[in-house]
């Protein structure tokens, strides 16, 4: 190993595992956004049906959330003990798109 290779990689703010999660978390959201999805009003039924099947969509999507978040936990916490405040920036985008996520979902309703 050359002592430019070890200066390389002292230098990146993202970790193979940062991306990994990121990935993850784009996955989750695209499974809880189609599996929300299936509880979505059609535009051309508002007001006539005051229900949807939301308890029963829930059932699926909401466990979908609830590793990521689970997940998002642990990478937050691995990144609190690395001390790397860097990092934290992908974490937080990754939050923000959760919560884009939940705004579209619940827009939908």
């Amino acid at each position: 190993m050359s002592i430019r290779s070890v200066d390389l990689t002292a230098g990146r703010s993202w970790k193979p595992l940062d991306i990994t999660f990121m990935l993850a978390n784009a996955i989750g959201i695209a499974i809880y956004l189609k599996l929300a999805s299936n509880g979505w009003r059609n535009p051309e039924e508002y007001g006539m049906i005051p229900v949807t099947a939301e308890p029963f969509l829930w059932a699926f999507a909401l466990p979908v959330g609830a590793v990521c978040l689970v997940a998002n936990l642990v990478w937050g916490g691995l990144i609190f003990r690395s001390g790397a405040t860097r990092r934290w920036l992908s974490w937080l985008f990754v939050a923000g798109l959760w919560v884009i996520a939940l705004c579209v979902d619940f827009a939908h309703h």
